[in-house]
């Protein structure tokens, strides 16, 4: 499904961070990268979700380079929870959960009876119904975090990247 081909990476054209890297994952696998802090494990994913661009060899989705799809295509394809996130300050969760069905619209289309459903069950996948109208920034972070999930699940994506998801979630949510 996923599949880096001699992947290099390097930040400022400066040193080579990522050399040589090449590895497949298969669909319906949960794959996990390990490693120490700084090692780049977040850039990896990065460079799969399309967010940076690798600066030799390609990252194939379905046999199509990620370099050749566009945006909005990605998004359909992979939905990502970063370890840090920011909202404006007066998101509600719902609104928040909502912006993930964002690729999967037109441009200026309203929401859906199926938007509404597939927000609906998002929320209550991550537990966070009776939170759904309150801001996402004065919640915990493990609230937060919930929330971020639950965005990425109502895109619907056939790929999902998680990096670090259990930060800041309680060892109940974690599990």
């Amino acid at each position: 499904m996923i599949n880096a081909n001699k992947i290099a990476f390097t930040y400022d054209k400066k040193k080579e961070f990522i050399k040589d890297l090449t590895f497949n994952i298969e669909k319906g696998k949960i794959t996990t990268i390990l490693g120490p802090n700084g090692s780049g494990k977040s850039t990896v994913l990065s460079l799969f979700a399309g967010l940076n661009k690798p600066s030799s060899g390609d990252v194939t989705i379905k046999g199509k380079s990620i370099k050749s799809l566009k945006q909005k295509e990605l998004a359909q394809e992979i939905a990502t929870v970063h370890q840090q996130n920011t909202v404006p300050s007066d998101i509600t969760v719902k609104e928040l959960v909502y912006y993930g069905r964002i690729p999967r619209k037109k441009y200026f289309q309203g929401n859906s009876n199926e938007d509404e459903e597939i927000v609906e069950w998002a929320i209550k996948r991550t537990g966070l119904e009776k939170l759904k109208d309150k801001s996402v920034m004065s919640m915990s972070g493990g609230e937060r975090q919930r929330a971020f999930i639950a965005m990425a699940l109502a895109q619907k994506s056939e790929i999902l990247f998680l990096d670090e998801p259990t930060t800041y979630l309680d060892i109940y949510h974690q599990v």
